[in-house]
């Protein structure tokens, strides 16, 4: 029989908000058995009606709610939320590179689907989402009849839900680097090797934005540049811009992006961004736009201390090289890091450097990456342009 799963007294009003997440120290009790990663009812600790979801007895999450009423779980219920999904991106013109599906916020938990021109990118984070790829792997490609569908599940995440990494071939042939179009340039996307699921696609309206801060600049510094989606949006309008990473393969993939484009007044510079920060300093080189996008420096709460101090020092020593009138662009994006918490490092990274520094413009995620307001994980991306007086 399936799976009933009741919560102890008052641990059902989180839920009830329209967070999806149960966790296994939230539960009562469970009665009935069924196989790991089927649908369980979950049920208030006076017997009320929660909600449905996968079970996984190995994750700190128990169950993943996505079904509130009526619906029953299969094929029918992925067309629908799918469709949903994408439509509601569509509606707002995006058409070429986009998030298709984002977990939680499409009502859809643990599953990830990115588009890049004719070929999709699908990542399974839960074990009950991994039990049914086939299945998602057919809705897809009934609903979109893409090229390609590659699978990107090669993220640490999976050990927490007691699956091993994954990654390969879904349908179709993906070939190794797909071209699409965002803010009118054109970009190599590596979806078999590149970050995440090939591209960071969160940042798009943020890239477009650093283009007005980086008008009439002489020199701009793109620190954690990855395949080079912010080096190319500030070398439309600087004179020259150095794109840094630690990564030779992510260089490689900056340079061919600039060629793509045509750009002539793009330079590579390989190194640990924390190091050439510091020589920069010891230097006295300075830049006129310095935009840090580093990955998440916590992954977990108990990191978020360390995390802390590294964002304040990596802050610091970046405003120090700014000219008098120029611009940090700087991110965040750890959920941990909050944007209270992140607001506060950078008034104690400012202190430090002795600057004077105005905050003009806070973005978050782009729109294919909504957020739920009941569940503070899915808002997790801070981008604050700073003006170094």
């Amino acid at each position: 029989m399936p799976y009933e799963i009741y919560l102890k007294k008052n641990e059902e009003k989180r839920i009830v908000a329209g967070h999806s997440w149960v966790y296994a120290n939230e539960v009562a009790r469970i009665e009935n058995k069924d196989k790991n990663g089927s649908l369980a009812t979950v049920f208030s600790s006076d017997g009320r009606f929660i909600g449905k979801g996968y079970i996984n007895h190995a994750s700190k999450i128990l169950v993943r709610i996505f079904i509130r009423d009526g619906e029953n779980d299969g094929k029918e219920l992925y067309l629908k939320r799918i469709k949903a999904a994408d439509d509601y991106r569509r509606r707002l013109g995006y058409d070429n590179c986009y998030r298709m599906v984002f977990a939680e916020a499409d009502d859809l938990p643990a599953l990830i689907v990115d588009r890049y021109g004719d070929v999709l990118v699908m990542q399974c984070l839960s074990l009950g989402i991994d039990m049914r790829k086939d299945m998602i792997v057919s809705c897809l490609a009934e609903l979109f009849s893409p090229k390609a569908i590659y699978e990107r599940s090669d993220v640490a995440v999976r050990k927490k839900e007691g699956l091993p990494e994954s990654k390969g071939p879904l349908y179709g042939d993906a070939p190794d680097y797909v071209e699409i179009c965002e803010n009118g340039l054109k970009m190599l996307v590596d979806v078999k090797n590149g970050q995440k699921t090939g591209y960071f696609l969160d940042q798009k309206e943020n890239r477009a934005a650093v283009r007005r801060y980086c008008r009439g600049a002489d020199e701009v510094l793109d620190c954690f540049c990855n395949s080079g989606g912010f080096t190319l949006n500030a070398a439309t309008e600087a004179k020259h811009v150095t794109a840094c990473d630690i990564s030779p393969l992510a260089l490689k993939n900056v340079e061919d992006n600039a060629a793509l484009n045509s750009f002539k007044n793009i330079s590579t510079l390989c190194g640990d961004v924390f190091e050439v920060l510091r020589t920069f300093r010891q230097h006295k080189k300075k830049f006129d736009v310095v935009i840090l996008d580093p990955p998440a420096f916590c992954k977990s709460a108990d990191q978020v201390k360390d995390a802390y101090r590294g964002y304040r020092d990596i802050n610091a020593t970046a405003m120090k090289i700014v000219n008098s009138g120029g611009f940090l662009i700087t991110c965040s994006c750890s959920h941990y890091m909050t944007m209270p918490l992140f607001e506060k490092m950078l008034i104690e990274a400012a202190r430090q450097s002795g600057r004077t520094v105005r905050s003009v413009e806070v973005k978050t995620q782009a729109p294919d990456h909504p957020a739920l307001l009941c569940a503070e994980e899915t808002q997790y991306l801070k981008f604050f342009v700073l003006h170094i007086v």
